[in-house]
């Protein structure tokens, strides 16, 4: 009893704590907020593709019909980082950005308590991700592949082969990052050896539904987004976007009780992610577009 009333003033004490900011400002200006060293960074950078981004996709015409002509959309980057997206400069400061390496590994069999990074990225990029990781510290990697049904090239479709994956790499330090595969807790808040159950490389991309609003091109869904914070996190510790675009991460975060800060520069990406996705700002924030003037 003692020990299910403790874990209930653990979780309420947690409650109080648990923030959701999201910063219309670059992910490099961090330290102006103040925020808290992270367990996991999870981002989809941007994939360096520039005016190739709607190459395969119905928005580039008209209707989405090709016998309509091109849409505005033809020939356009989605966004102007996809021309000049720095990787290395991500990852020096990501590495700043999370939690520092636990002193004691795991016990015998089990991960330790070790942060990690989720870098969502094109399957091109994956080797040049995999380099900078490496240079920065991030010394080991799991390749992660989500799978859908349905996909992005219809307008291909009967060319070739066309693409329905999505790819990231789960990248840590030196310790295995910290692992919730579902298992049970006793009454003392240890783990239930055996009542786990195995966490593929692979996860299903399941679609948002009506009361998601769709707000970025390249959107990843909230579901998938908690099924993946759900295995590395546990309620109340803190998850950073650099990168967070439509703020579908901080909506994960949200629904499962885990601190969120994201950082995006786009005045329209933030606008729309702090309205649609309910994300609490922070009040004393400032924002690139209020510096000079």
């Amino acid at each position: 009893i003692l020990g299910k009333r403790a874990r209930s003033l653990r979780r309420k004490r947690m409650e109080k704590r648990i923030k959701t900011e999201l910063y219309n400002d670059n992910f490099q200006n961090y330290k102006r907020y103040g925020i808290p060293k992270a367990q996991l960074v999870i981002a989809d950078i941007p994939y360096n593709i520039g005016n190739n981004f709607y190459g395969s996709s119905p928005m580039w015409y008209k209707g989405g019909d090709n016998k309509n002509g091109e849409s505005e959309l033809a020939k356009k980057a989605a966004f102007n980082t996809d021309f000049n997206f720095n990787i290395a400069e991500y990852f020096h400061f990501c590495n700043r950005l999370l939690k520092k390496e636990p002193k004691k590994a795991g016990q015998r069999g089990r991960s330790s308590e070790a942060p990690c990074m989720v870098v969502f990225c094109s399957f091109e990029q994956i080797q040049t991700v995999l380099h900078y990781a490496e240079k920065y510290g991030f010394k080991h990697n799991i390749p992660l592949i989500f799978i859908k049904n349905y996909s992005p090239q219809v307008l291909k479709a009967n060319m070739r082969i066309v693409g329905a994956t999505e790819y990231a790499l789960l990248l840590y330090r030196d310790k295995l990052p910290k692992f919730r595969n579902g298992a049970q807790q006793d009454e003392n808040g240890k783990t239930i050896r055996g009542t786990g159950h195995m966490i593929f490389n692979w996860f299903e991309w399941k679609r948002d539904g009506k009361d998601i609003s769709k707000i970025h091109p390249a959107q990843k869904p909230v579901a998938t987004l908690k099924e993946l914070i759900s295995v590395l996190t546990d309620e109340g510790d803190v998850v950073i976007d650099p990168c967070c675009g439509s703020a579908s991460t901080g909506r994960a975060c949200m629904e499962l009780k885990r601190s969120f800060y994201g950082f995006e520069i786009s005045k329209e990406f933030y606008k729309r992610g702090k309205e649609e996705m309910l994300i609490d700002t922070a009040d004393d924030q400032l924002s690139i577009f209020d510096i000079g003037g």
